[in-house]
């Protein structure tokens, strides 16, 4: 302690100690230093995506897994037979090289599968980790992309190095077309770290040794944009083509899903997949899920046939919107129009038979709808069952004009998809006399919506709408005379629905032939009172 004196003044200090002093530097400086570290390390740690903080940024974070953590086997694929066959070879190249190798063969180094959202690739994908009982690394294309340039090509080479140490392994990219676009520019090349991603991911699979037991699968709906040197053989040697499910398809599908939920005998899973003709996997799943909740709901232990169609529609056109009241003439409006659709329907021999006539609006903006299936599923359509479809497809907005000599709105989809189909007949399908067997249009995104690109000049693009005009025109003609010949069954079929609100297709048909037995009955009356004269 320390005392001094200063004018009369009397001053007293103490000497700070060693450990006070300590205390204060690490207060002042150690603690700030140490705060912003792990604040630097966790921004790191986010913005990376690596396992290891600021130092793991540019390692691979794919997810391995073992059979008994995907919990899927190829008995969980269904509607796929093709693409499961393709990919049991591959699984079998990596249990059994040998017998590949003694023949002289070379085992593929990867398979890319290709089709639709929806159809079940990462489906088959897990399938293959269910079968394989080899490590299966799992990772999206996306998992390769970030802010820093060089990381998605050190956590390409960080991947194929863990491979490399766990082999025989599988290493599945989902959606590889995030890394995977050419390097055109009409993809939209030019991005520096995903052309170094992409090149990383090239030269690796060409380093490694496909003995060791090292396969690629990837996955993608746009196989169209994918860089050319990434498709040829020795990279992606197999393409596996993961398409909609046929007939057959979607009933093992349904099958599938249906499995493990309680199914009354009223269930006619045919039935449901001959209606859902284009859907894919995930849809049907869907449906089931939504019949399971159905059932539920309506306090039932089991799924009905009822509740799969219900299913059906909630898929396609969303729930019935009970709040949606029309008006007595919109309502009327709407049954003519449905009818319409129906009545040409059943006129053509080229067209799909009526399953069912409704005027419940949707959730999905639907006022109304027909649901009409093939009696056997088709591969080709001709050109008369073609026009059959226009003329059904006009029909709506045809007995509108008829009935009420106004139109409306409600028409709108109907133009759409008429449009859509007698473009295609002109500049697709070589189906117009004034262009002949010419291809005018090209499809550019077969599994993405089916975007199209012409072929042709300006001038040319002009002839093929006036084409397509003329087209809808005449089949319109045929509609409204189709529909005025048969005028008293659109009053009778329209009123029935008006009241009913929904008809089913046996219902429709009965009201359709009423007449026609009626008359028939007329004749054998008469018949048989000439035999007694």
């Amino acid at each position: 302690e320390l005392k001094t004196t200063y004018k009369g003044v009397k001053f007293k200090g103490a000497q700070a100690s060693a450990s006070a002093t300590i205390i204060e530097f690490l207060l002042t400086w150690i603690l700030p230093l140490v705060f912003f570290w792990f604040l630097f390390s966790m921004i790191m740690r986010r913005q990376g995506g690596g396992s290891g903080g600021i130092f793991g940024v540019g390692k691979s974070n794919a997810k391995v897994y073992v059979q008994k953590d995907t919990g899927v086997t190829f008995k969980d694929v269904a509607g796929q037979k093709e693409a499961k066959e393709s990919v049991a070879e591959l699984v079998d190249f990596l249990h059994n090289p040998r017998k590949y190798t003694e023949i002289g063969a070379k085992l593929p180094k990867g398979g890319l599968l290709v089709g639709p959202p929806g159809t079940g690739k990462t489906l088959l994908a897990r399938a293959v980790a269910g079968e394989a009982h080899v490590p299966f690394f799992s990772l999206s294309g996306s998992d390769f992309v970030e802010m820093f340039v060089g990381v998605g090509a050190s956590r390409v080479r960080d991947l194929f190095k863990q491979a490399e140490q766990q082999a025989p392994c599988i290493i599945f990219i989902d959606e590889i077309d995030a890394i995977g676009k050419s390097r055109d520019s009409r993809f939209g090349g030019g991005n520096d770290e995903r052309e170094q991603t992409l090149n990383a991911l090239l030269a690796e699979m060409d380093g490694f040794d496909p003995t060791k037991g090292i396969l690629i699968l990837a996955a993608t709906n746009r196989p169209e944009v994918l860089d050319p040197a990434l498709l040829r053989p020795g990279r992606f040697d197999r393409r596996i083509i993961v398409d909609t499910p046929d007939l057959k398809g979607r009933v093992d599908t349904l099958k599938v899903h249906s499995r493990n939920v309680k199914l009354d005998e009223t269930v006619d899973l045919e039935a449901i997949a001959n209606i859902t003709s284009g859907a894919v996997g995930s849809d049907l799943a869907n449906m089931v899920n939504e019949a399971a909740i159905n059932a539920v709901k309506q306090g039932r232990k089991a799924i009905s046939q009822d509740d799969l169609m219900e299913a059906v529609e909630v898929v396609i056109a969303g729930k019935e919107k009970k709040d949606r009241i029309l008006s007595k003439e919109e309502k009327k409006i709407v049954a003519y129009h449905e009818v319409g659709h129906a009545l040409v329907s059943a006129l053509q021999k080229d067209a799909e038979p009526v399953q069912k006539i409704t005027i419940i609006p949707r959730t999905m903006g639907s006022l109304g709808y027909v649901i009409a299936a093939p009696e056997e599923e088709k591969f080709l359509m001709s050109k008369d069952e073609l026009d059959a479809k226009l003329v059904m497809l006009l029909a709506g907005r045809a007995a509108e004009e008829i009935v009420f000599n106004s139109i409306t709105t409600g028409a709108s989809n109907d133009m759409e998809k008429a449009t859509e189909t007698a473009r295609s007949m002109i500049a697709q399908y070589g189906m117009s006399e004034k262009f002949g067997l010419m291809s005018l249009e090209q499809i550019e995104d077969p599994y993405l919506g089916r975007n199209t690109r012409m072929n042709c000049s300006d001038k040319t693009a002009t002839e093929i709408e006036e084409e397509v005009k003329n087209l809808l025109a005449e089949r319109y003609k045929d509609a409204k005379k189709l529909l005025t010949d048969n005028r008293d069954k659109l009053d009778k079929i329209a009123e029935y629905l008006y009241e009913k609100e929904t008809i089913t297709g046996k219902e429709f048909m009965d009201i359709f032939h009423l007449d026609d037995r009626k008359e028939e009955m007329e004749n054998n009356i008469e018949t048989s009172e000439d035999e007694t004269e």
